[in-house]
């Protein structure tokens, strides 16, 4: 009886240990002091999380290559820097890596830019997601690192310059590796440059864009994390952008019904597969250098629906706290 006594109390003793070591260690926290990747991701974007790229999955054997750790397993290539592009320089807290993406050479025509991304010119399957899909949202972190925009290559003049910054997202079905079904970029308007959402709703029909009306170098200072975040709701033709999970005020750049959306609903999106995934320019197949980026990216989430500002903000929560 003694001995049993003392066994049970050896035992409790044991367990209340093991609770106080757990109660001190941070939320989620593994041996390296890193959260695990479920606690980078809002439970509520889950189920909607097609792909999701944290640029520290290298597909095995493959550095050149990013894991998708979203639901529809679409690896994309890290084009022209390879491995290089890999940055130790985490966006939030749980993370260590970005993607660095850059043009390579200002004063020589090529397409030497790192970029990120994946393209078929027959549909990429796995991005059936987005095939007929009633909204979609892109969203990530993003840091200036860099002249923007990049001189333009592609013309004559030395002086030129791109008159768009391509941020990320999900080309359309007939896309040549420019076009796009959703988008986050900044380009002109009305010759003055601006962050914006730019969406089409059917292959090779007219994309509407809505533009920040806030200066684009306030909302995307040099050298500072940011997160944005822009949503499609094709049924009703709503678009949105946020920063650092706030609402940005915006107009919408075409009159009148550029989606379409007159004729009975609800309406989606063509039903074609995306041709691919564009990250810090276009034309991911690297025929041609279109728009670089001279920035960092983090946690870039495509999602096949247009999530409300609530859950924008918590995810932005739960990777800034």
């Amino acid at each position: 009886m003694f001995e049993r006594g003392r066994y049970t109390g050896a035992a409790l003793a044991a367990l209340l240990t093991a609770l106080t070591t757990l109660a001190a260690a941070p939320a989620g926290a593994r041996e390296d002091g890193r959260p695990p990747p479920a606690v980078t991701v809002h439970p509520g974007l889950r189920p909607h999380l097609a792909a999701h790229y944290d640029f520290e999955h290298p597909v095995p054997g493959d550095r050149a290559r990013e894991r998708d750790r979203g639901f529809s397993g679409t690896d994309i290539d890290l084009v022209n820097g390879g491995a290089r592009m890999r940055t130790a320089d985490g966006a939030h807290r749980g993370s260590r890596t970005s993607l660095q993406v850059r043009q390579v050479e200002p004063d020589a025509a090529g397409n030497d830019d790192w970029k990120a991304g994946v393209y078929s010119a027959s549909g990429v399957p796995t991005l059936n997601a987005f095939n007929a899909v009633k909204g979609t949202t892109v969203m990530g972190w993003f840091k200036m690192t860099g002249q923007n925009p990049s001189p333009n290559t592609n013309t004559a003049n030395p002086d030129d310059l791109y008159n768009a910054i391509g941020l990320a997202g999900v080309l359309s079905g007939d896309s040549d590796g420019h076009a796009v079904r959703a988008l986050l970029e900044l380009i002109q308007v009305d010759g003055e440059l601006r962050l914006v959402a730019l969406g089409r709703r059917i292959d090779g029909a007219s994309s509407q864009t809505f533009a920040a009306s806030e200066d684009w170098r306030t909302l995307l200072p040099p050298g500072e994390w940011v997160f944005l975040a822009a949503t499609f709701d094709f049924t009703s033709g709503a678009m949105a952008l946020y920063r650092n999970g706030e609402r940005l005020d915006g107009f919408y750049t075409l009159p009148g019904d550029p989606w379409d959306l007159s004729g009975p609903g609800p309406h989606r999106t063509s039903p074609t597969d995306p041709r691919g995934i564009k990250i810090g320019g276009s034309f991911p197949q690297n025929t041609r250098e279109a728009n670089p980026c001279d920035c960092r990216m983090d946690s870039l989430m495509f999602l096949n629906r247009a999530v409300d500002g609530e859950l924008i903000r918590a995810q932005y929560r739960l990777t800034d706290s």
